[in-house]
């Protein structure tokens, strides 16, 4: 979904809170569901952003961060990558291979993310996820007025990976940076 101004712009995503990121950390998870992330950077015209460098952060499918205001590492899945980034190709395209966010006390499950590039300001936001109860228990989410809030969440649909692989799921947000 593009939400246009009225006079044919893109409106800006939404700006919102930044939070702890985590550190990276590989190995087979304990637990999580595979999701497929991928969206586009735009400007305020719709035109593609090349290089903008595009990050996410989330908790674990434990529901934890791997910070210290997290309470250390205890509880923590260690194989979990939990932060990573990458740039966005000619077309503004970007993708990461993560898990379906899951709630913890106070937050319904959230992914953040924040866009910077040369020709536009940084923006933090956070993805939601679709028909998901806590939303309307989030603050912040809450916090955002209706339209942001159409912007800010997204649909997490099934998609095989062929009769070898489990399924995972797929989820698509385009961002739209102010210059």
């Amino acid at each position: 979904m593009r939400a246009r101004a009225a006079n044919g712009a893109l409106d800006p995503t939404p700006a919102m809170t930044e939070a702890p990121r985590a550190s990276l950390i590989v190995g087979p998870l304990k637990a999580g569901v595979p999701l497929a992330l991928s969206g586009t950077v735009r400007d305020l015209r719709g035109q593609p952003i090349a290089g903008a460098r595009v990050e996410i952060w989330q908790c674990d499918g434990l529901g934890r961060y791997r910070h210290s205001r997290d309470g250390g590492s205890d509880g923590v899945d260690p194989a979990f990558l939990g932060f990573g980034w990458v740039r966005s190709d000619a077309a503004g395209r970007w993708a990461f291979e993560t898990i379906r966010p899951v709630p913890y006390p106070g937050r319904t499950p959230h992914i953040h993310l924040s866009a910077v590039s040369p020709q536009a300001r940084r923006l933090v936001t956070q993805i939601f996820v679709e028909g998901e109860p806590g939303n309307e228990r989030d603050g912040l989410w809450r916090w955002l007025p209706e339209a942001g809030r159409k912007r800010v969440t997204i649909p997490m649909t099934e998609a095989g990976l062929g009769s070898e692989r489990a399924a995972r799921l797929t989820g698509h947000f385009d961002v739209v940076l102010r210059g």
